[in-house]
């Protein structure tokens, strides 16, 4: 392996530890509503938010009202973003006269954005406007991570109270996620990344003249727009020359900023971070890739602030970067190793003088195989999705460990909030597995364990592996679903697994090769983000209410430690226990299947 490549990513988590424990405690203040540096500026701005939506900062509610507010908020979003969509033609900032977007799409996109998945089935720079892009795309960025945030504070206040029937209140929680969090860390980055080349203006498209034309082949149509055939059934040609280019502009930087830094992840352009324009240097590279894990990393020193044990939330951090550092490394594997079939060929793919060795299908040379895995393990360990190489040209076991960390259930850091959510469901039943070999009632954090936990908990756990798994059976049996995919065998099923994996575990990435903008995956993958996202908030929330209701158990020689090296094994063998044993059948008829046949064992 390139020891370049491999400092590159070491370097990365020394950075991302480091800026854990300032982000994770001035996030700590704000929740526990302490005075910061911030608020002499955004306090006014709060309060004056609270009167303007008529809201009383100082009533908390039950965990059942917590949820009706987080769902009907959501709900207001989704259909404000669906209504943008549909009436885009109408609206102002659309200098490239863009039509509405149709429906089936539109209701696709709409519950993406409000599910914080920002799966794309179109291209950004031909389909949405600049309004669209900003007040309906951008704005559920920031209210949807927030979303997040909010929930995962409600339920650390389970843990941290004693005896109580409210657990906050959801609009405080998320206007300050938002106001103190998300806007001012957006508001930073986007100002660097354009100091970098990466665009925000209102100008629309400009079209140039290429410095080097070229030609290419076109298919001939007939008055009526079809295509021309010849005898033998094969299209007719023509030679085409082409001089310009247009080229796509727009306010990006600041939809880039907060795509990253809220695990959202969806492009401006269709290409994403691959884009010159979105992403121009090893710089803009570097602070993107490190904003998707800062929120969830960080988030796990909050959590520890928060119940007043801060090796709890260290704990949970060594548990997700023990996983999440191997799975990186064996990417950077799988890519730099380069596909075997070449070597009849006498190509070297894996020169140790060059970053460019083995596999770069699909990779920015301006990134190379190091930044490009980096990337890939960290936007699937992250609900983020967002990509600067096509995860579809990976090698296969390259692109089996994106995939799997999606399907561990977005608990490797995961989503601001969901992720860290998702991995304290995952703690209580490492808990529980404890407290049945020891024969006693399990307890985490001063609260027992008991049947209400562990069944809203395995809800949360299981969930998500239905809606993947059924997902896919159903679209790899009919014709609506096996029809959009252009691989066949082992590599085309894994195209429709990773859809329905990265739709049911909010993540958004794709592998390329599958069209996914028709009526049934539109339909499919938008009920799936669904219920991955708001029918798993539920039984958190429940959880939530449950513990804050409990009196604190006193802690005895037969307390199980969760901050311990044991504990963190434990609660990494759950995780990878849970992800192995449900989808282990699948990924052996998709990419494993297709690594052995690659290798000539298939």
């Amino acid at each position: 392996m390139n020891m370049l490549g491999l400092m590159q990513i070491a370097i990365f988590a020394i950075v991302l530890t480091a800026l854990v424990k300032p982000l994770g405690n001035f996030m700590a203040k704000i929740y526990q509503g302490e005075r910061t540096w911030l608020t002499p500026v955004l306090g006014p701005v709060e309060r004056g938010i609270y009167r303007l939506c008529g809201i009383d900062a100082n009533a908390e509610s039950s965990w059942k009202r917590y949820a009706v507010a987080v769902l009907l908020f959501n709900l207001i979003g989704f259909l404000a973003v669906y209504v943008i969509q549909l009436m885009q033609g109408a609206l102002p900032l659309n200098p490239q006269g863009f039509a509405g977007v149709e429906a089936k799409s539109a209701f696709n996109t709409a519950v993406s954005f409000a599910s914080n998945t920002n799966w794309q089935g179109y291209g950004g720079e031909s389909t949405m406007s600049y309004f669209t892009q900003m007040l309906a795309l951008n704005v559920q960025n920031f209210v949807s991570a927030a979303s997040g945030m909010a929930v995962l504070v409600a339920l650390i206040r389970g843990f941290a109270r004693r005896q109580a029937q409210q657990i906050g209140n959801f609009y405080v929680d998320m206007t300050r996620s938002t106001l103190y969090v998300l806007l001012p860390l957006s508001l930073i980055l986007a100002l660097v990344l354009v100091s970098q080349g990466v665009v925000q203006n209102f100008s629309a498209y400009q079209t140039v003249d290429l410095v080097e034309p070229v030609t290419i082949q076109t298919a001939v149509k007939d008055a009526s727009g079809q295509p021309v055939v010849d005898a033998a059934g094969n299209a007719v040609t023509q030679a085409e020359q082409i001089t310009q280019q247009t080229i796509p502009l727009g306010p990006a930087a600041s939809q880039i900023a907060i795509k990253q830094l809220g695990t959202n992840g969806g492009g401006f352009f269709n290409v994403n971070s691959a884009h010159p324009f979105e992403n121009p240097t090893p710089l803009s590279n570097l602070l993107e890739v490190l904003a998707i894990l800062l929120i969830p990393a960080a988030l796990c020193y909050t959590f520890g602030r928060l119940v007043n044990d801060t090796r709890q939330g260290w704990a949970v951090y060594a548990a997700m970067m023990i996983i999440f550092l191997p799975l990186t490394f064996g990417v950077f594997s799988a890519e730099q190793s380069g596909n075997p079939r070449f070597e009849t060929l006498g190509v070297d793919q894996v020169s140790s003088a060059s970053h460019a060795g083995g596999n770069m299908e699909g990779k920015e040379v301006r990134f190379g195989i190091a930044n490009s895995a980096l990337w890939a393990a960290a936007t699937t360990a992250a609900s983020n999705g967002s990509v600067n190489s096509m995860h579809d040209s990976y090698m296969p076991l390259g692109g089996l460990v994106p995939m799997w960390l999606m399907q561990l259930g977005e608990v490797v850091f995961g989503g601001a909030g969901s992720g860290l959510y998702g991995m304290l469901m995952f703690a209580i039943v490492a808990v529980f597995i404890a407290g049945l070999m020891v024969g006693r009632t399990p307890e985490y954090l001063g609260k027992k364990i008991e049947a209400y936990e562990v069944k809203m908990a395995s809800l949360v756990l299981l969930l998500p592996c239905m809606v993947v798994l059924i997902g896919t059976a159903l679209a790899s049996s009919i014709p609506a679903g096996t029809g959009s995919v252009a691989n066949p065998g082992a590599h085309g099923f894994s195209e429709i697994l990773y859809a329905f994996a990265s739709a049911g575990n909010n993540n958004g990435s794709v592998f390329g090769g599958l069209s996914a903008n028709t009526p049934f995956y539109n339909i499919a993958l938008g009920v799936a983000m669904w219920i991955s996202r708001f029918w798993l908030m539920i039984p958190v929330l429940a959880i939530a209410g449950s513990l804050a209701a409990k009196r604190s158990v006193a802690i005895t020689a037969g307390t199980l430690p969760t901050h311990t090296p044991l504990f963190i094994a434990m609660l990494i063998g759950v995780v990878l226990m849970v992800g192995a044993l449900t989808f282990l059948p699948s990924l052996a008829l998709g990419p494993i299947v297709e690594h052995l046949q690659m290798i000539g064992k298939g």
